[in-house]
């Protein structure tokens, strides 16, 4: 972390022009459970917004729609429901649009100004009466109170056991500037934009198409490094919209300015994303492969997601059984030329660390202190290519009986 970067409180209303709320708008059986979201940029001011999304063939309405509406780097709202995905259905266009152009009549904006997104079950038809019905009162609890950010990031979760809701503070030209997120994530989480919802706010002034590329720059080494369970997902979505309020020189192209800001975004997404991973669906650990010494960059990627999604890697670290030729294993069909006699594994946690193999090949290791290490809540699996200096970082987590239940009956 650069020293002057700080995680502060408030996530998407930290910074500077925005207002957010989460209720309960009928969705979801359970009444306790807040299902729909808004952020807003205060009084319609318009943002630089842009935004990344699933590579699944099969994606959901709401990405549709706005892709269309972002074609012009621009936002003032966010809506989002959870329970229904909106996919695979044949009004899904039509609900999406209406969703967008509720919205806009309730904040008084023009609907293509609008982004929608929507998670939960695949095929199931949502209902937009609930919507309908409950945006003026998700108007009114409009706020930028720590509250109104808690609210917003709960109302999006579906499996998700914890919140996903940070922002942190960083100088760019002199000002306090901020950029704050919310997002979701469980299951149905594998590389190619991880599966997930994400809704970023910050105060930096920022041009709409260097925004989406320090967006799409980010994402590769960030939400791109995450895998739960290897299935990719219809709804991906991270967007972002930039209210320009904290004074900077407006950043327009790859200057000093544009990589301070990148560094920002990385740090607060590579936060988000290993919380992703620990709260993969039924999991009980936090897997982090670091690939060090890769040839390249994207040999490094591939290889540590390769590890990553392993279900037998991943199985292996559930029962905290030191197992290690499945690394090399998972590294051999990655489809990245190497040199196996190379290879370093190494187990490392809390409890300590432990080698497995050397240059390709097994040597003698405490049977107990490897258990021992694989028994904490965060491992780190080290692997030295010994080939270049390019490395790179994956995350995910260990594939429990838990996992099985929870989706043996999703949709109950």
């Amino acid at each position: 972390m650069e020293s002057n970067i700080k995680f502060i409180d408030g996530g998407v209303v930290a910074p500077q022009g925005f207002l957010a709320a989460g209720i309960h708008c009928g969705l979801r059986k359970n009444k306790d459970k807040k299902d729909l979201a808004m952020i807003f940029s205060k009084n319609g001011r318009e943002c630089a917004a842009a935004a990344v999304y699933t590579t699944n063939k099969v994606f959901g309405a709401p990405i549709t729609v706005t892709r269309d509406h972002l074609k012009n780097g621009k936002a003032k709202a966010v809506v989002c429901n959870s329970g229904i995905a909106n996919t695979c259905n044949p009004d899904g266009i039509e609900k999406a649009d209406a969703m967008c152009k509720l919205t806009a009549d309730v904040l008084g904006i023009d609907e293509n100004d609008v982004i929608v997104a929507s998670t939960g079950v695949i095929g199931a038809v949502l209902p937009i009466e609930p919507i309908k019905n409950a945006l003026p009162a998700l108007k009114d609890a409009l706020s930028d109170t720590k509250q109104a950010g808690e609210d917003t990031a709960v109302a999006i979760m579906t499996t998700d056991t914890r919140k996903k809701e940070y922002a942190i503070e960083f100088e760019l030209d002199g000002k306090p500037a901020r950029i704050g997120l919310i997002a979701k994530g469980s299951g149905m989480i594998e590389p190619n934009m991880a599966t997930m919802l994400c809704f970023v706010t910050t105060d930096v002034d920022i041009c709409s198409d260097i925004l989406q590329l320090a967006l799409y720059e980010v994402i590769q080494d960030t939400f791109n490094m995450v895998s739960v369970d290897g299935d990719t997902s219809t709804n991906d979505m991270v967007s972002i919209m930039a209210s320009g309020l904290c004074g900077n020189k407006k950043v327009t192209e790859k200057d000093g300015d544009y990589t301070k800001f990148k560094n920002a975004l990385y740090i607060i997404c590579e936060k988000v994303s290993r919380a992703i991973a620990f709260d993969g669906e039924g999991a009980t650990k936090l897997l982090e492969c670091r690939v060090l010494n890769a040839n390249s960059r994207q040999d490094a990627r591939k290889l540590a997601r390769s590890v990553i999604k392993s279900s037998l890697v991943k199985t292996m670290m559930f029962g905290a059984d030191a197992n290690g030729g499945r690394i090399l294993c998972s590294l051999g069909y990655s489809g990245v030329d190497f040199d196996p006699k190379k290879i370093d594994v190494i187990f490392k946690s809390s409890a300590g660390e432990i080698q497995l193999y050397k240059n390709g090949d097994s040597i003698e290791f405490d049977e107990v202190k490897a258990k021992e290490i694989l028994s904490q809540e965060i491992i780190e699996i080290i692997i030295d290519m010994k080939t270049g200096k390019e490395f790179a970082t994956a995350w995910g987590c260990d594939l429990s009986y838990e996992y099985v239940r929870i989706n043996g009956d999703y949709r109950s």
